[in-house]
Order: C-alpha cells, then sequence, then structure tokens
C-alpha cells in the first residue's frame, strides 16, 4: 500500500510559469495544455482566448493578471500548473505562487534576453529555493540569440545556466533543436496545429557546437556525480536516462538549471519543455519536509509529504467565485482533508467546515472527495481565512512560515457616484483587499475620503475596472497620488500626558519615549523598557497602540510615519484614573511630539526603470530621464537596441508610457518597478507639503 501512495506522490510535479511581461509564458502554458490534450484549440493571448487568462481585463489586455491553476497529465505524470503574470504591479500574484511551488519553468525571451521582471522572479525563486528549468521562448523572431540569454543569466541572474538543448537556426530560420542528452536533432515540420517533430541525425553545420556544449554538460555533471566524470575520462558511454537521473539531481539541489529553447507561438518546442518538467523538476517527495511552528509550545514541528502524516496545508490565494462565492486555494503539504470535513485555522485560533473541494483548470472545475499531501486545490467554505493562513487539525497545530508582500507606492481617492453604490463600494473593496495582499484601503479621517493604494497605475486601473464589472460599482477617482512616507533623522526623548479632571472619575496617562531612526524597511519598532512597574503591565499594550495609531500621520504632511524605532522608559499611572484609553492617548501625544523633535523627513518611492530604445532617439530619451530626476546607472547594448538602465521616483514618472512612445514614435517599450525609499530633495519636500495641507484644508 505505501509503495502505491509513495508512487502517487512521486507522479506529481507542482510547478509554476514565471517570466518577465511578454516574454510568452500564457503562450507556453497554452500550448502544455493543448499538447496535454487538456484542450483541444490552442487559445491565442492575441485573440483574447488563452485559457489561463480567463479575467475579462487580461483578455482584453493581453496580459496575466491573477495567478491561474489548472492540472494535466503527461506520460503518467500529474502536472499541476499556475500561470503567473510578468507585470510587476502584481508581483504579490508571483511571490505567493512560488511559496507553494516545489518547481517553476522560467520562461525568457530570446530577443529581450534578462528583462529587469526576469530578474525580479528569479530573486522570488531564489528565496524560496525553487528549483527551475529555463525555457528561452521565442527563438523565430528577429533578433533571437539563444547563447546571449544564457550568457546573460549567468551575468545578470548570478546563475549556472546548462543548455541541455542548442537551437538548430534562429529567427525565420529556426528548424529545430539539438537535444545534447541524446545527441539526436529534432526538426519541426510545419506550422500550428499541424506543426510536427522529427528525430534525426544531427545538421553538419551545428556538429561542432554540438559536441562543445555536450561536453560542457557533462563537464558540469561531472561536479555534481564522481561517476559522470570517471566514466567520462575513461571514455566509457553514458546512457542518455543515467544522464537525465544526474540532470535531476543536480537541478533539484540548485546546482544546475537546464535551458532549453523553443518558439511555442510556433508550436515548436513544447513536447521536450513537458518530458524536461516531468524529468527534471522535483515532486514533492523531493523537497523537505516544510516546517512550522506549534502555537501551544512555541516549538519547531515538520511535516512529511505523505498522506498518512497529520494534515496541514497553505492557503496561498483568496478569489471571489460569481458561483459559489469565496475560493480558497490550498497547497497541502501532508495528511488529507475530505469535503464536509472541518479545519483549524492555527494562526487565527477558528475551526471552519470545508464545504467543497475542487480541483480547478484556469476558472471551470472539477469537484472532488478528498484532497492528499501534494495537491493544489481551491476550497469552497472557508470564511475567515485569508492568504498565508495555515489550515491543519486541531489537535495537531501548526503554523507555517508567512508570505511578506511589499508596501504599495501609489494611492488615490475614490468616492461612489450615487447613494446606492455607497454600501456596495465598501463590500467590493473589502473583498478585493481579502483577495489581494498588496492592495490596502484606508479611511482619511481628516479629508473624509476612501484612499485605495496599490502597486502601480496600472494595478489600480484594474481594481476599479473590477469594481464596475464584477461588483457593478460606479466610482469617482482622483488622480493617482505618489505614497510618500515620513521619518526621522535623528534622536530625541519626548514626554506624552493625558490627564483630565471634570468632576466624576478622571483619566490618568503619562509616558517617556525615546524615538530613534530605525533601520530601512523596519516599520515602526516598539519595545518595553520599563522595570519596577512605574507603568503596569496590563497598559503596554494600549501604550504601543498608540504610537501604531499616531504613526499612521506624520508630522509634516500627515503620510505614514516608517523607520522608528520606539522604546518605552518611564512614566506614571493614577491608581483611579488610569486607564487603557488614557496611556494610548499619552502614547499618541508623545509619539507625535518626538517625530517635530527628531528632524522629521519625507521619503519617496524609487523605481527601478529600464527602458529599451532604438539607437537614433537615445539623445531625446536620456534628456528627458535627466529632466525627471532618474539617476542613470547604465546603458547598455541589446542587438541593435541601447538599454538604459536606472532609478527614477515615481513622482516623475507619471504619464511616462505617452511621453517615450512620441518621443520614440512608438518604437521604445519601457518597465518599472518599486526598488526603495529615499529622501525627497528639500525643495520639493516643501510643495509636497504645502500642497497636502492645501488638500486638507479645502476638504474641511
Amino acid at each position: 500500500m505505501t509503495t502505491k501512495k509513495h508512487a502517487r506522490l512521486e507522479a506529481i510535479r507542482n510547478i509554476g510559469i514565471i517570466a518577465h511581461i511578454d516574454a510568452g509564458k500564457t503562450t507556453t502554458t497554452e500550448r502544455l495544455l493543448y499538447f496535454t490534450g487538456k484542450v483541444y484549440k490552442i487559445g491565442q493571448v492575441d485573440e483574447g482566448t488563452a485559457v489561463m487568462d480567463w479575467m475579462v481585463q487580461e483578455q482584453e489586455r493581453g496580459i496575466t493578471i491573477t495567478s491561474a491553476a489548472t492540472t494535466c497529465f503527461w506520460k503518467e505524470k500529474n502536472i499541476n500548473i499556475i500561470d503567473t503574470p510578468g507585470h510587476v504591479d502584481f508581483t504579490a500574484e508571483v511571490e505567493r505562487s512560488l511559496k507553494v511551488l516545489d518547481g517553476a519553468v522560467v520562461v525568457f525571451c530570446a530577443v529581450g534576453c534578462v528583462q529587469p521582471q526576469s530578474e525580479t522572479v528569479w530573486r522570488q525563486a531564489d528565496k524560496y529555493g525553487v528549483p527551475r528549468i529555463a525555457f528561452v521562448n521565442k527563438m523565430d523572431r528577429t533578433g533571437a540569440n539563444f547563447l546571449n540569454v544564457v550568457k546573460e543569466m549567468k551575468t545578470r541572474l548570478g546563475a549556472h545556466p546548462i543548455p541541455v538543448q542548442i537551437p538548430i537556426g534562429a529567427e525565420g530560420n529556426f528548424a529545430g533543436v539539438v537535444d545534447l542528452i541524446t545527441m539526436k536533432a529534432l526538426i519541426y515540420k510545419g506550422e500550428g496545429e499541424n506543426a510536427t517533430m522529427e528525430t534525426g541525425e544531427i545538421p553538419q553545420e551545428v556538429k561542432k557546437l554540438a559536441s562543445e556544449y555536450r561536453h560542457n554538460l557533462i563537464e558540469k555533471l561531472g561536479e555534481v556525480d564522481e561517476m559522470v566524470m570517471e566514466r567520462y575520462i575513461h571514455e566509457k558511454g553514458l546512457y542518455p536516462h543515467e544522464i537525465r537521473e544526474i540532470v535531476r539531481k543536480a537541478t533539484i539541489s540548485g546546482k544546475m538549471v537546464p535551458v532549453l529553447c523553443g518558439a511555442s507561438f510556433k508550436n515548436k518546442g513544447i513536447q521536450p519543455l513537458l518530458d524536461a518538467i516531468t524529468d527534471y523538476l522535483p515532486s514533492p517527495l523531493d523537497i523537505p519536509p516544510v516546517k512550522g511552528i506549534n502555537p501551544d509550545t512555541e516549538e519547531e514541528v515538520t511535516r512529511k509529504p505523505s498522506e498518512d502524516e497529520k494534515f496541514c496545508g497553505l492557503v496561498f490565494k483568496v478569489t471571489t467565485d460569481p458561483f459559489v462565492g469565496k475560493l480558497t486555494y490550498v497547497r497541502v503539504y501532508s495528511g488529507k482533508v475530505e469535503q464536509g470535513g472541518y479545519v483549524y485555522n492555527a494562526a487565527k485560533d477558528t475551526k471552519e467546515r470545508i464545504g467543497k473541494i475542487l480541483k480547478m483548470h484556469a476558472n471551470k472545475q472539477e469537484i472532488v472527495d478528498v484532497a492528499l499531501a501534494g495537491d493544489i486545490v481551491a476550497v469552497v467554505g472557508l470564511k475567515n481565512t485569508t492568504t498565508g493562513d495555515t489550515i491543519c487539525e486541531e489537535e495537531y497545530p501548526i503554523i507555517l512560515e508567512s508570505m511578506h508582500f511589499p508596501e504599495p507606492v501609489i494611492s488615490m481617492a475614490i468616492e461612489p457616484k450615487t447613494k446606492a453604490d455607497q454600501e456596495r463600494l465598501g463590500m467590493a473593496l473589502h473583498k478585493m483587499e481579502e483577495e489581494d495582499p498588496t492592495f490596502k484601503v484606508t479611511y482619511n479621517k481628516e479629508t473624509g475620503q476612501t484612499i485605495i493604494s496599490g502597486m502601480g497605475e496600472l494595478h489600480l486601473e484594474i481594481i476599479i475596472d473590477r469594481m464596475l464589472r464584477e461588483f457593478k460599482v460606479a466610482a469617482n477617482v482622483d488622480k493617482p497620488h505618489v505614497a510618500y512616507k515620513e521619518t526621522i533623522t535623528k534622536s530625541t526623548r519626548s514626554v506624552g500626558k493625558f490627564i483630565q479632571q471634570s468632576g466624576g472619575r478622571g483619566q490618568y496617562g503619562h509616558v517617556v519615549l525615546d524615538i530613534a531612526p530605525a533601520p530601512k524597511g523596519s516599520g515602526i519598532l516598539f519595545e518595553s523598557k520599563i522595570i519596577g512597574g512605574s507603568i503596569p503591565r496590563e497598559y503596554i499594550p494600549s501604550v504601543k497602540e498608540g504610537v501604531t495609531e499616531a504613526a499612521l500621520n506624520g508630522a509634516l504632511a500627515g503620510y505614514p510615519v516608517t523607520d522608528v524605532d520606539v522604546k518605552l522608559v518611564d512614566g506614571s499611572f493614577h491608581e483611579v484614573d488610569s486607564s487603557d484609553i488614557a496611556f494610548h492617548m499619552a502614547a499618541s501625544i508623545g509619539f507625535n511630539e518626538g517625530l517635530k523633535n527628531g528632524a522629521p523627513i519625507l521619503l519617496e518611492p524609487i523605481m527601478n526603470l529600464e527602458v529599451t530604445v532604438p539607437e537614433q532617439y537615445l539623445g531625446e530619451v536620456v534628456g528627458d530621464l535627466s529632466a525627471r530626476r532618474v539617476k542613470i546607472e547604465a546603458i547598455q547594448d541589446r542587438a541593435n537596441l541601447k538599454v538604459v538602465r536606472g532609478f527614477a521616483p515615481l513622482a516623475e514618472m507619471f504619464g511616462y508610457s505617452t511621453t517615450v512612445r512620441s518621443l520614440t514614435q512608438g518604437r521604445a517599450s519601457h518597465t518599472m518597478e518599486p526598488s526603495f525609499y529615499q529622501e525627497v530633495p528639500k525643495n520639493i519636500a516643501i510643495k509636497i507639503i504645502e500642497t497636502s495641507k492645501g488638500e486638507t484644508k479645502s476638504h474641511k
């Protein structure tokens, strides 16, 4: 019986398709589904018929927004595929998918090579230690250069790419690939759905290159496995199945990234890619047991990938389905869970019942009775469970490491068009905030406005579009604003007192705070240094809450405060008049006072910018970027184009797409992603502060 269970797990591949925007991820996924018999007609991204891009907004824009999950089979292996977005505004979708995947296929464009978002997804995969294979797509495009991509993977990603195939021809002459493991040529005949693949001898013109790369491959494998080197040195042959086993071992241990190539749009290179997924990427059994913390004992516990273990799963995505309501996506790490069964949410200390368990195919569903270790499923019925929560058995609680998402960098005010829209707006925003950890909704008391914040202009555009279509809410929005932050630059001690005596019982709270700058990205740190009861312990949480609440509005222009270290060092209390609210208020007063005396400064989000531009327009583009306060880091050559890299203040980049198109007659492209926060130059900070104070007054 054990062997049967073992074989089931051995046959599972939980993989993600990740890449830079427009490298051809969704097209590649569509072809994988077509060749595994999951769909009978190939969907096209350009025509808006791709199965995996099922949202209306995805079909209109030809981009992927949500990660779609699907299951297919190839050579008796069960492949669960998650197609993730490439656009940086939806980076949270990639982050949460990588957290639950065992392996990934990274798609690169043979013309664009390693692009900025390829770097981001690669770093995310590094962070979670996800073994991956690389697929160099678009080999049929003008300017395609396979070896250039391999070179850039080494220099820009610090990766260990080892081709297991090399292309035969490129651009219009791309005819097929040489399989370096079998040393045979795979030649593609015909186009589209009629394309066929024939195995034959290696053409004369690539023989020399093929033997050189075969030597490289064996040499690399020799570093992983001594047996390979020994047999190679003594000129004893290696069988293809032996080479594949060692490539698998090297891939799973992160010592190499096998590189394949093809042209997904033309159906070239897909079957060998499916073979590589099943041959080289790990099954749940190849991944170390998942570790977590027992919330009752604070001790580390592990769960093996076996259905005989205690159940545990991680929620990595929540969506709203128009027919079944809230869908919660779960990666089952151990044990099993049945339809109608109860699960325990260890993070929230609640029990919930599972209504239905669904195997997903993009937005189509198949109901199953049970989900076992290694499965990725969607469940219906979990009302209080959100992204990052662990579900398990109540008697055996475990909390798996949660996910961390970047802070939003752009905001806009939103208001309902009519009274009838008021209630629906609140509900729609709440649902979308539940689904998307990088989307935040706040209420500005001073101006009376609801503020929505996200990762970029496109992100908020899609949210507003979805509100209108899915939730039927009409809303007015103002122009996007940069999500500035405030911090302090010097340490200070401040006193906060809240004392009210007006007949009957009074209020008394008194705190002394040491406030100092904290390291970048640390947010608000709070620590109590009270010894000897000058403030009773039960009031300390209220002091912390008072500080946290006060940090939502800074001293300069009312922007959230970050990177401040607050220590509660002293204070006093009154036997009768002290209360939680009094200490909450005292802490707020003390914190605000400390901000004013801590030489506060304004911080702005800086974006990592890359502009690809034909050489004749380089001067105009660079001139325009300099006027936008962009710090240019490098200008490089890529085929017959120039690539300008630099750091750009987000405030200067609104509407940049239109400008760069008109400067280059539509021939330049650019990408941006949030990188870090830095101080706003003094002259600009003064204007921002004046504007924000003016806005507050006008709303009052």
